[in-house]
């Protein structure tokens, strides 16, 4: 087992969305249930793009499927929460990206949860990976994290 890091603080993440927690998110035990982590840093990391003017979910030709993903929850997240979450870049790769997010509840600097994916980018008909166009990677160089 790989030696475990600690929390990235919320002062690393170049850029942040905001999301909040829904009535339905919460589970039979009282906490937001893991898989919507899942839905959190899709969420994140898609309204990024979209709204940089780089994926087009509709009509584009790319798109990204997501090929690798992971969570660590260090505290719980609960309905009404709202929260920002911290969106960077680890790795830019010719066809894939890595992504790193964490979920940051108001007022505290360490992350509820931290977590990654990995998008390999292919053509939208053919399914077969492809280049970065030149303006999507320009946009993820933006929220480059040092690692």
């Amino acid at each position: 087992m790989s030696e475990k890091k600690d929390p990235r603080p919320i002062s690393d993440y170049p850029t942040f969305t905001p999301l909040e927690t829904r009535w339905m998110d919460n589970d039979i035990y009282g906490h937001v249930n893991n898989v919507v982590y899942y839905s959190f840093f899709d969420t994140a990391v898609n309204r990024f793009l979209i709204e940089g003017g780089v994926l087009d979910i509709h009509d584009g030709e790319l798109i990204g499927l997501v090929v690798e993903t992971g969570c660590r929850y260090f505290a719980p997240l609960a309905f009404p929460d709202r929260l920002h979450a911290g969106i960077g870049v680890s790795h830019i790769g010719r066809s894939s990206v890595r992504y790193d997010i964490g979920l940051f509840p108001g007022g505290l600097t360490g992350p509820a949860a931290e977590g990654h994916f990995v998008h390999v980018y292919v053509d939208r008909k053919t399914r077969r990976p492809t280049s970065l166009p030149e303006r999507f990677r320009a946009l993820l160089e933006t929220i480059r994290l040092d690692t």
